[in-house]
């Protein structure tokens, strides 16, 4: 008895800390190799827990429960240079918050830059020592980062019933270098791959430059801080402005304070609740809407 109470409890522990993990389809890259597995881990420089030398692009998916679920549906690229993925405050923990409001997260993770065994050092020191390298690397893997988002909304849209989506309410949010990938799907997208809604956060403009939008462009929430270190404020100013010269139904969030990076962070500050200010944009337009929890 005492042993199949034993095995009950396991497989309800298994249960709850299951991942449900979905692999994208991706080819190889000329040129580019990684010879470092990839990894996770707490990095003592970003202060934040990383992943790295992703070489194999996979979703994790977070669902509503039933009774919540609005249909709609987030694909979300954390940032990190595109040498790594900051997992959580721009990943894992903003799934979490959205699944809260009935909105299915899938936390992507796009092919990064093969990096040593810390790339976040790694990058840290090429910022210090030669920020040209930095470019060139992430010239070579970005267009296959971009294809991960678009192969992304594919599968989803593919198999909506299964995640119990609206096919057409399926959206792409990405920060900082996920924000050039947001770009990137927003500038090339067909038929079966466009987004219904994007939303670029901090994006990295200077690694995805700023382009006329498509003529059906997806309605899009743009959010930044003034203050941002890396000067993306201009960038997000233009990709604004890009949508709103064409007519396009767009958003701008641009907070006086908050820096780079802030993500799911709490710098008691504004920005803390920009996804909250998302979701507010989201109901506005018709993406959700708020469901008695």
């Amino acid at each position: 008895m005492k042993a199949l109470i034993f095995s009950f409890l396991f497989i309800s522990i298994c249960t709850v800390f299951s991942q449900e993990i979905v692999k994208l389809p991706h080819n190889t890259i000329d040129g580019v190799t990684w010879t470092n597995p990839e990894k996770e881990y707490f990095s003592n420089i970003w202060m934040t827990q990383v992943v790295t030398n992703v070489s194999e692009p996979t979703m994790q998916v977070y669902r509503p429960t039933k009774e919540s679920n609005t249909g709609t549906a987030v694909i979300i690229a954390p940032g990190g240079g595109l040498y790594a993925h900051s997992i959580n405050s721009e990943g894992n923990e903003v799934a979490k918050w959205l699944a809260k409001k009935g909105i299915t997260g899938f936390v992507l993770k796009y092919r990064l830059v093969p990096t040593g065994e810390d790339g976040v050092a790694d990058i840290t020191k090429l910022s210090q020592t030669n920020p040209q390298k930095i470019g060139e690397e992430v010239a070579k893997v970005m267009p296959y980062s971009i294809q991960d988002g678009l192969n992304a909304i594919s599968h989803i849209r593919e198999n909506a019933l299964n995640y119990g989506i609206d096919p057409e309410k399926i959206g792409f949010m990405g920060f900082s270098a996920g924000g050039s990938v947001t770009m990137g799907v927003s500038y090339n997208y067909e038929e079966k791959n466009r987004p219904d809604f994007l939303v670029p956060v901090y994006a990295w403009t200077d690694a995805m430059a700023v382009q006329t939008p498509k003529e059906d462009a997806p309605p899009m929430l743009v959010v930044c801080a003034t203050d941002d270190p890396l000067g993306l404020a201009k960038g997000s100013i233009d990709l604004y402005l890009s949508m709103f010269n064409a007519g396009k139904i767009v958003g701008l969030h641009m907070y006086s304070k908050g820096g780079h990076g802030f993500g799911m962070r709490k710098n008691g500050l504004p920005s803390d609740t920009w996804i909250e200010r998302f979701h507010d944009w989201s109901i506005v337009e018709g993406i959700t809407k708020v469901k008695i929890q």
